[in-house]
């Protein structure tokens, strides 16, 4: 198979960075940049074969949702009542971590 030349631009620090790992691996720069590529390449291929169902669902939800009706308008939507609006800045503390006053459970401040 012929071969074919790739040029790449990089930081010096960079390309010593790689000649450092390349001798300590036993190879060459050209060859551990092709391994290092070819197993990035096969994990990405592999993300994107695991989130294939979902991918496929998400643009499934997409298109089913381009035949809905618009939102109301902002204007339309009603306040919430001061127990609601509690219990959203409670949520949003738990999903932050915080504990109530602000601060982190089992953290000084």
């Amino acid at each position: 198979m012929a071969k074919t030349r790739i040029s790449i631009s990089l930081e010096r620090d960079q390309a010593e960075r790689i000649k450092q790992h390349a001798e300590r691996a036993g190879m060459d720069v050209s060859g551990y940049l092709v391994h290092a590529a070819t197993r990035q390449m096969a994990e990405s291929d592999a993300v994107e074969e695991q989130f294939a169902g979902a991918d496929a669902l998400i643009a499934w939800a997409e298109r089913a949702a381009d035949g809905l009706p618009a939102e109301p308008a902002a204007e339309a939507a009603t306040e919430l009542t001061e127990q609601e609006r509690r219990e959203v800045e409670e949520a949003l503390e738990l999903a932050h971590g915080l504990d109530g006053h602000g601060g982190r459970p089992g953290h000084t401040v």
